[in-house]
């Protein structure tokens, strides 16, 4: 049976257990260093806290070690892996492959995503030298990841929604370039999110204060069942920087959208345990989003791009029928609360926002001026009520189901747990056996007791009674004797919980499918570059980080093309046309595009 893996980010150990509680089955956090998200670092004990949370529902930890490293980085690097694989840790994602020729433990290795991974050669090498999964790249299409499936074996993860970097992943230099805060190094300050003016040849602006490299959202709700026809393994949800509330929705959206696929494939099933249950209705629109769209996966499309605002816009709710000083009448379905916000494009397609102070059937009352045009379209970028039913700490609840045997022994009565995994226990008591003078009243006592599972980690779906005679036995001792047998069965499953062993195969010569290597290799030690040189390949730059002069470097290579999202492609002859070269500037830096039209790629120059 195939397993498929609802993969989530977290931020910290509540992020982390609120995903597990909303139903992943494998979660990915940051240790205290060497992170991509530097921000989203977490200390040692966090990390085993979770997991052994994760690990009672038979869902696993990544650690997502994948920045590139300097030489004296290495051993540290390398001691957290150790301290963490003791603690049980699932899997380490990394980037820098100096870390393979370290005495690694025998933990399951994952290329990230920032190793570019979109050749069926670059997933054939790291499957090769013993990699466990590979992380595909974002831009990939359906076709473009059933090639490597076809050719490969080894575990495949792509992400299925949340914000997306407009570079290759692994490939974006520009934070670096401007402000020496290296995204390699978990330390990106997220320049695509800015706004740009574009130029042409002759100097003229083309368009003025635009977010023209930031990209709408990914969300691929409606493209899993390619996904896994395609042969992905792991679906990844984006997001160690997104707080609870967003975890906790999409992570119960996707568990919802990836149940029903498996329940109409015998072929197929989740990859841990329990049933989670969240006392909303999961919606990936009514958290932050810049808008939603399928990147690649279909092909190029129209209207990839963020272009007016890097701000969440929200769900869409309905449009303006009127405005007067302090109301705004909106036709809309859904019902509008106090305290909510909401948004709309004016006519100069500057987002503005508005807060709800009461609402009477799509009556708003704003209580200051708002000038907002009939026909406008209103979207809700901050759903209170909804907002308020996630954040509940019991909106989501996972249960593992239990059977349950209550039965005699000579001396007493005792009680087996067989969880939906088959572990078992059976816990004992000493205890006289008193007849019941009503005997069905004792038997309702027995099972109301016994199947009071309250706040622990289980749910008894089914209870049976096995005695020969109908008994009276004092709550507190059923009590008692569920307690124990719920608790040896929780320690039980903790101690069968076996992780993955995985060895690199350090003194493998497979070839690395390029030959001759630049800084966007991103080898940063001396261990790095002896790794590739094992491999046959020739180091000729070590990483960006290590330049002095970024002047006509590519800071940035994009699948995404601005004069494709303008209706200004090269290879359309009836498109509109520019004075080439364009340039994009912000605070008086300029960096010029290049566009390769063979590889339909756009390259940002320093």
């Amino acid at each position: 049976m195939r397993q498929l893996e609802l993969l989530a980010p977290a931020k910290d150990f509540e992020t982390g257990k609120a995903a597990i509680d909303a139903g992943a089955d494998a979660v990915y956090i940051g240790p205290p260093r060497f992170g991509a998200r530097a921000a989203a670092g977490n200390s040692i004990d966090s990390i085993k806290a979770l997991i052994r949370y994760a690990h009672l529902f038979g869902a696993k930890v990544h650690l997502a070690l994948n920045t590139i490293l300097k030489d004296t980085e290495l051993q540290d690097a390398r001691n957290t892996i150790v301290e963490l694989y003791e603690a049980g840790i699932d899997a380490v994602i990394i980037q820098d492959m100096g870390l393979l020729k370290m005495d690694l433990p025998p933990v399951p290795i994952h290329a990230s995503t920032q190793t570019n991974n979109q050749t069926v050669e670059k997933v054939a090498f790291f499957e090769a030298i013993g990699m466990d999964r590979v992380i595909l790249a974002r831009e990939l299409s359906i076709d473009e990841i059933k090639k490597i499936r076809e050719k490969t074996s080894v575990e495949l993860e792509f992400f299925v929604h949340g914000a997306l970097c407009v570079s290759y992943s692994g490939q974006c230099y520009l934070s670096q370039a401007l402000v020496g805060r290296s995204a390699n190094r978990g330390q990106c300050s997220q320049p695509c999110r800015s706004a740009y003016s574009l130029y042409d040849s002759n100097d003229k602006i083309l368009y003025k204060d635009k977010q023209l490299l930031s990209l709408k959202d990914l969300n691929l709700s409606n493209r899993l069942s390619d996904l896994v026809d395609a042969g992905i393994t792991s679906f990844k949800i984006e997001g160690r920087l997104k707080d609870i509330t967003y975890v906790k929705n999409v992570v119960a959206h996707y568990r919802k959208e990836l149940d029903k696929i498996i329940a109409a494939d015998d072929s197929l099933s989740k990859a841990s345990s329990g049933v989670s249950r969240c006392v909303f209705s999961p919606d990936p629109e009514r958290s932050f989003n810049r808008g939603n769209m399928e990147h690649f996966t279909n092909g190029r499309t129209e209207n990839m791009s963020s272009f007016h605002t890097q701000k969440s816009i929200g769900k869409y709710i309905g449009t303006a029928v009127s405005a007067d000083a302090k109301n705004v009448v909106i036709d809309t379905p859904v019902k509008i609360n106090n305290n909510d916000g909401l948004c709309y494009f004016d006519m100069h397609n500057r987002l503005k926002g508005f807060k709800v102070k009461s609402a009477v059937k799509g009556k708003v009352y704003v209580g200051s001026e708002i000038r907002i045009d009939p026909g406008t379209k209103v979207y809700r970028n901050f759903d209170h009520q909804f907002i308020k039913d996630v954040q509940r700490e019991d909106s989501c609840i996972r249960k593992i189901n239990v059977n349950m045997t209550f039965g005699e022994t000579t001396n007493g009565f005792f009680l087996e747990a067989i969880d939906e995994d088959n572990n078992s226990v059976i816990v004992s008591v000493e205890a006289p056996k008193e007849l019941a003078r009503n005997k069905e009243a004792a038997e309702v006592n027995i099972n109301k007791q016994l199947t009071k599972t309250g706040n622990t980690d289980f749910e008894v779906v089914n209870m049976k009674i096995d005695t020969a005679e109908s008994y009276f036995i004092p709550a507190g001792k059923l009590n008692q004797l569920r307690r124990d047998v719920l608790q040896q069965l929780s320690d039980e499953r903790t101690a069968n919980y076996k992780s993955k062993k995985c060895v690199i195969n350090s003194n493998d010569i497979t070839p690395y499918p390029e030959k001759i290597l630049d800084f966007t290799s991103n080898i940063m030690n001396e261990k790095a570059r002896e790794f590739y040189e094992q491999h046959g390949a020739e180091v000729d730059e070590y990483a960006f980080e290590k330049m002095t002069d970024y002047q006509g470097e590519t800071v940035m290579t994009t699948k995404y093309c601005i004069l494709h999202e303008l209706g200004a492609c090269l290879l359309d002859k009836d498109s509109k046309k520019f004075d080439m070269p364009l340039y994009l500037e912000n605070n008086g830096k300029r960096l010029k595009l290049d566009f390769d039209c063979k590889k339909c790629q756009m390259k940002v120059i320093f």
